[in-house]
């Protein structure tokens, strides 16, 4: 948990981990509900936690690649919103797997609704505060971006990023992930649910994993070679971020990693040992 504090880097999607943690504070306090079907929609909110809602990747729009290339502005919120009504479905919901920032791009605006604040300032009251992280922010500009220890990002702006780019020290990434499986921002029951697993069927090459599977905005290795493995893994622009929790070690491990490549893998590699070694 230590290291230098004044040191930053984009936590990419490890953000999932935390705006998920932040749906379930909500849950806990009857603002939003799990299972729900959204208004005007076909998902639930744990569908879209979990990838299962069949809403497509607005990364993966034929658009995407030329403007963030161009170096445009982001596309605005509304939209995405009206992209994600407009999309066909890639699947009924519950019927699929796929991975989709336009869903977190939604829990965002739900956050952002239910607490009448911004997503950083949600963040930081329901979950970054209680658990001692102090430092993170959510990146909004090209100039925070370029505050990374990683590299200036070739100029990317955080924009891109819908569902909100986390930026904080190392540390702060692993003292997050730690408290929020061993202390008391949940109540076990939706602790619980946040790590139930759904099996995925991926090819993960150049990765560490044995098995994949993902929880509410976690992944998940139930067979990694320390035992259960859960976390999150991200990757923008010239970096790569991992922070995963070992609960079967005794006592448990977070480890978290941040590399400046395009390879997930290293990352990842990265906590496997550092925990390995630790433990």
């Amino acid at each position: 948990m230590g290291g230098d504090r004044s040191i930053l880097v984009p936590w990419w999607s490890i953000t999932k981990s935390c705006l998920a943690a932040c749906v379930l504070v909500l849950v806990n306090e009857g603002r939003l509900d799990l299972d729900r079907r959204m208004t005007g929609r076909a998902f639930t909110l744990r569908q879209l936690l979990q990838h299962t809602s069949g809403l497509a990747c607005y990364t993966e729009h034929p658009d995407y690649d030329r403007s963030n290339n161009a170096d445009d502005e982001p596309w605005t919120h509304a939209a995405l919103l009206s992209q994600s009504e407009t999309t066909p479905a890639l699947f009924a919901p519950g019927e699929g797997w796929s991975y989709s920032n336009t869903g977190y791009f939604l829990v965002r605006r739900l956050i952002e609704d239910a607490i009448g604040l911004d997503i950083e300032c949600a963040l930081k009251t329901l979950v970054l505060t209680p658990l001692g992280v102090e430092r993170a922010f959510v990146a909004q500009t090209r100039d925070d971006l370029r505050k990374s220890a990683l590299g200036d990002e070739d100029g990317f702006h955080p924009g891109w990023v819908a569902h909100g780019l986390l930026m904080g020290p190392p540390a702060e990434a692993a003292l997050f992930m730690h408290g929020l499986f061993t202390g008391a921002l949940l109540p076990p029951p939706l602790l619980s649910a946040m790590r139930e697993r759904r099996a995925v069927d991926v090819e993960l090459p150049d990765r560490p994993w044995r098995t994949a599977g993902y929880g509410l905005g976690l992944m998940m290795d139930i067979a990694s070679p320390l035992g259960l493995c859960i976390g999150h893994s991200g990757q923008g622009p010239d970096s790569v971020a991992a922070a995963y929790h070992f609960p079967d070690l005794d006592p448990p491990l977070t480890v978290a990693a941040f590399a400046p490549t395009d390879d997930q893998g290293i990352a990842e590699r990265a906590v496997l040992e550092e925990a390995a070694r630790l433990r």
